[in-house]
């Protein structure tokens, strides 16, 4: 079947840019870098369409978007407790992530998608508990 020009252009592009989306594994751990209860790593970026594999390395986490830690019009998302899950992040900005029944324990991390996010200081502002705020300090500091 013959396909009209713009159809088949916007098959072509579609194609084209799921063959250039990767994704990225992010481990949940009770134990690992930056101690317990950690997301390993704790902060990556990624280009728009990419996925983020969560991994619960060890039972009894999962990951969530914290409100007001993403780009204007990203959809919310909340894996389930102990489930491997795919999130995949198509707006350009910084995407605060938490671990629901830990982030009490500063169980938080972040996810850069494309290059010099516009929402950082909004998602600075975004008020956390004393753990989770001093966690994300470093990884503030690698936003580029």
């Amino acid at each position: 079947m013959l396909w009209p020009a713009p159809i088949s252009a916007m098959l072509l592009i579609g194609s084209i840019l799921g063959a250039n989306a990767s994704e990225v594994a992010i481990k949940t751990l009770n134990s690992g870098p930056g101690g317990m209860m950690v997301f390993d790593p704790a902060y990556v970026k990624i280009q728009p369409g990419d996925t983020v594999r969560f991994v619960p390395a060890d039972k009894g986490h999962n990951a969530e978007l914290i409100k007001g830690m993403a780009p204007e019009g990203a959809a919310p998302f909340k894996t389930v407790v102990g489930k491997e899950e795919t999130v995949t992040f198509d707006k350009p900005g910084l995407y605060g992530i938490k671990c629901s029944p830990h982030y009490i324990m500063g169980m938080v991390g972040l996810v850069q998608v494309g290059d010099k996010p516009d929402n950082l200081e909004a998602a600075k502002a975004v008020p956390q508990n004393k753990l989770a705020a001093k966690r994300f300090e470093p990884l503030f500091a690698k936003v580029e």
